[in-house]
C-alpha cells in the first residue's frame, strides 16, 4: 500500500512529453501553417452558425437549428481542447506537459466527445419526429425537451469523464513518460501506465459501450424507422426533400462514430502510433471543420439569414 502510495506522488510530481503529430523537422513549420490556419477556420465557422441562430428566431426556435447551435459551440470548446497542445507540439517538439494539465486536458477531451456522441443522438431523434410523426412534432420537440436533451448531453458527458479520469489518474505512470500523441488521449496513457490496468479498461470499455454504442443506437434506430417512412412515401420528390434534411447529418455522424468508436471501444489495440495520430486528426480537426459547412452554411434557411445579415451590413 504505501509503495503504492509512493508511486502515485512520483506520477503526479512527473511531467508529460508530448512527441507531437511529426517528428519531421523539415514539415513541421508547414503543418504549424496548415492548422493554425484550420484552427482559425473552425472558430470562425462555429462562431458564424451561432450568430446566425442566436439572432435570427426564425431560427433559434426551430429544434433543429437549437441543437445545431449547440454542436457548435460545443465543437469551439472541442478543438480548443486538442489545437493548442498540437501547434505547440510542431513548434516545440518534444512538448513538456504537467501532470495535473495532461488530467485536465484528458477530462475536458472525454466529457466533450461523450457530449458530441449524444448530441448527435439527439438530432437524429429530432429528424425521427420530423419525418415520422410531423404531426406530434411540436409536442415532442418542446422547448422543455430540447433543453432536457441538450443539458442532459452535457451533463452526461461530463459524468462519464469524471469517472473515466479520474481512473486513469489513479494509475502510477514510472517513466519514461513519453507520449507518442499530440495530446493527452486515454490509450497512449494506458499504454504508459506501469501499473494494472485491466480494471481500468474494463471501465473504459463499459463506458465507451454505454456512451457511443448506446448513442448510435438511438441515432440507427431512427434513421431505420426514417428509411421505412421515406419508401412508403408516395410522392419521389417529397421523399427526396426529407431525405435532405437528414442526408448531411447522417454523413458527419458516420464518419465521427466511425473513427471513435474504432479507436475507444478497445484502446489497448491500438499499435499503429501513427495510426492513432491519423484517426485523431480526423475526429479532432476534420469533422470540427467540416460540420459547419454540411450542417449550417450549406442550409437554405441558414443561406437565407447570411445573405439577410450580409444586406443589412
Amino acid at each position: 500500500m504505501e509503495r503504492s502510495l509512493q508511486l502515485i506522488n512520483r506520477s503526479t510530481d512527473q511531467d508529460f512529453i508530448l512527441l507531437g503529430l511529426s517528428a519531421r523537422k523539415d514539415i513541421r513549420d508547414g503543418l504549424f501553417v496548415i492548422f493554425l490556419a484550420l484552427y482559425l477556420l473552425i472558430l470562425i465557422e462555429n462562431t458564424l452558425v451561432i450568430y446566425l441562430i442566436c439572432s435570427h428566431h426564425e431560427l433559434l426556435h426551430k429544434p433543429m437549428y437549437f441543437f445545431l447551435g449547440n454542436l457548435s459551440g460545443l465543437e469551439m470548446c472541442y478543438v480548443s481542447v486538442t489545437m493548442p497542445s498540437l501547434l505547440m507540439g510542431l513548434r516545440s517538439s518534444p512538448c513538456h506537459v504537467s501532470f495535473t494539465s495532461c488530467m485536465a486536458q484528458l477530462f475536458l477531451f472525454i466529457s466533450f466527445i461523450g457530449t458530441k456522441c449524444t448530441l448527435l443522438a439527439s438530432m437524429a431523434y429530432d429528424r425521427y419526429v420530423a419525418i415520422c410523426r410531423p404531426l406530434h412534432y411540436p409536442l415532442l420537440m418542446r422547448p422543455q425537451v430540447c433543453w432536457g436533451l441538450a443539458l442532459s448531453s452535457w451533463v452526461g458527458g461530463l459524468s462519464v469523464s469524471v469517472i473515466k479520469t479520474t481512473c486513469i489518474a489513479s494509475l502510477s505512470y514510472c517513466g519514461p513518460n513519453v507520449l507518442n500523441h499530440f495530446f493527452c488521449d486515454v490509450s497512449p496513457l494506458l499504454n504508459l501506465s506501469c501499473t494494472h490496468v485491466v480494471l481500468i479498461e474494463l471501465v473504459d470499455f463499459i463506458s465507451a459501450i454505454v456512451v457511443f454504442c448506446g448513442s448510435l443506437l438511438v441515432a440507427l434506430a431512427s434513421y431505420v424507422a426514417i428509411g421505412r417512412v421515406l419508401i412508403r412515401m408516395p410522392s419521389a420528390a417529397a421523399s427526396r426533400r426529407a431525405l435532405s434534411t437528414c442526408a448531411s447529418h447522417l454523413l458527419v455522424m458516420g464518419v465521427f462514430y466511425s473513427v471513435v468508436l474504432f479507436m475507444y471501444s478497445r484502446p489497448r489495440r491500438i499499435k499503429s502510433a501513427d495510426l492513432h495520430k491519423v484517426l485523431s486528426v480526423i475526429y479532432t480537426v476534420a469533422t470540427p471543420m467540416c460540420s459547419p459547412i454540411i450542417y449550417g452554411l450549406r442550409n437554405r434557411e441558414v443561406h437565407a439569414v447570411l445573405k439577410k445579415a450580409l444586406h443589412v451590413c
